[in-house]
């Protein structure tokens, strides 16, 4: 039955009905994990990196923002890409997490709506030649969305990490690195916006330390 058994395994849903224990459900997850990552853009990953290169170049800020598991990634990549390649890189790469300060963030939600808690950060921050990053699975989260329209309108550039069919956000975006799963996998796509995480940062870090 091995045909029917790959067949079942291109979901998570078909994985766990295909898995007679957690030692088995463990293997096939891996393996499924690794094909997202074989089937990712490369080119797009490149695209990405270069942006991170321009913004270093000319001291512009890199605003990252997510929600749930992806505001910790925002603030994961933020702690790598700023501080873990300081010591080789110079001038270093401003990057900052909108996820991260609580205190602006419950204040505008409490006053505003909790869709209004990225753009309000940038309407004080942002500065012309900036960035936005934006990481969601689904693509579609409110707050991201109406950030990403704020900072196109104006002239800025939108990246984004997203997974299933892209969202709204996959429209929007300058650059787009997207995990392709069926909807509601959340966990597949936050694991391959990690790795990502760490490959950027460790290219980053040992080009500039060979350079």
């Amino acid at each position: 039955m091995p045909f029917i058994r790959r067949e079942m395994n291109n979901s998570i849903e078909g994985l766990i009905a295909s898995s007679d224990d957690i030692e088995d459900f463990a293997k096939g997850y891996f393996d499924y994990v690794s094909g997202l990552l074989r089937n990712m853009d490369t080119a797009m990953i490149k695209e990405f990196v270069e942006e991170f290169e321009y913004s270093r170049k000319d001291q512009s800020t890199m605003f990252f923002a997510g929600n749930g598991g992806s505001a910790a990634t925002a603030s994961h990549m933020v702690n790598d890409l700023g501080f873990g390649t300081r010591v080789h890189v110079d001038p270093p790469i401003r990057v900052l997490s909108l996820s991260d300060n609580l205190s602006a963030i419950t204040a505008v939600a409490n006053d505003t709506g909790y869709d209004n808690v990225f753009i309000r950060q940038l309407q004080v921050y942002y500065r012309p030649g900036d960035k936005l990053v934006v990481i969601s699975a689904s693509g579609n989260s409110p707050n991201l969305v109406r950030a990403a329209e704020w900072v196109k309108e104006k002239g800025g550039k939108v990246l984004g990490f997203l997974g299933f069919d892209g969202g709204k956000l996959i429209d929007i975006c300058d650059v787009a690195v997207s995990v392709k799963t069926p909807h509601g996998e959340y966990g597949p796509v936050e694991d391959v916006h990690m790795i990502l995480d760490h490959l950027i940062y460790t290219w980053i870090w040992h080009a500039k330390r060979k350079g």
